[in-house]
Formats: structure tokens, C-alpha cells, sequence
């Protein structure tokens, strides 16, 4: 038995990059910062604030909602699964991405509209 299951709640980077390839499905594209806040641990030891940043993929009715509705700053709840990609540079050296592939999308709220 395997599981491969993301849970993110965080806001959007920048505004989102949809295209509509040969299939004509919509997909989506973007940066969603999660933000562990700073803390003082029982030591007395402060632990500074951590940002993690996710490149975010939506396929399809996801999608759509994405160019409708999120830009930067737009606060999300994501489930998906997390995929790895290579391709070769210019230069034939392999890079590597991983991103996570939405299988569910709610948008929460913008920062500043009363939405922590």
C-alpha cells in the first residue's frame, strides 16, 4: 500500500500563469507560500518564522476556477499529490521540479479581508 497525499493551507505567490494546451484542458500554474509561525520553545529558544514556497498544478474545472478567481495574496486550502518532473537544459543537465497536482481547491479569502 502506498499514499501520496499534500494538505496545504497558504496563500498565492503571484498571480497564477493558465494555458490551454493541445487538449484544450486548462491548466494552471502557480506559488503558494505555507508560513510556520516564529515561537519561543520551552528552553527559551525563539525559533524564527519559516516560509516554505509549493509550485501548485491545476488541471481542468481547477483550473478554471484558478484564472477566474485567485491572484496573489489569494488564501487556499489544497489537497493533491506530489509529482516530480526532469527535463534536460540547454546545456544537457537534468533539473528537476516538484510540484503538487490539485485534486481538491477552496479558496479561503485574499490577505486583509479578515481572513488570518
Amino acid at each position: 500500500m502506498a499514499v501520496n497525499k499534500v494538505i496545504l493551507l497558504g496563500n498565492v505567490g503571484k498571480d497564477p500563469e493558465v494555458r490551454y494546451p493541445q487538449q484544450g484542458q486548462a491548466v494552471a500554474q502557480f506559488s503558494l507560500a505555507t508560513t510556520e509561525r516564529a515561537y519561543t520553545n520551552a528552553n527559551g529558544v525563539q525559533v524564527p518564522e519559516r516560509t516554505e514556497w509549493h509550485n501548485i498544478v491545476a488541471w481542468g474545472r481547477n483550473a478554471e476556477i484558478v484564472e477566474r478567481y485567485v491572484k496573489k495574496g489569494t488564501q487556499l486550502y489544497i489537497e493533491g499529490k506530489l509529482r516530480t518532473r526532469m527535463w534536460e537544459d540547454r546545456n544537457q543537465i537534468k533539473r528537476y521540479v516538484t510540484e503538487v497536482y490539485v485534486d481538491v481547491l477552496e479558496l479561503l479569502g485574499r490577505r486583509g479581508e479578515g481572513n488570518a
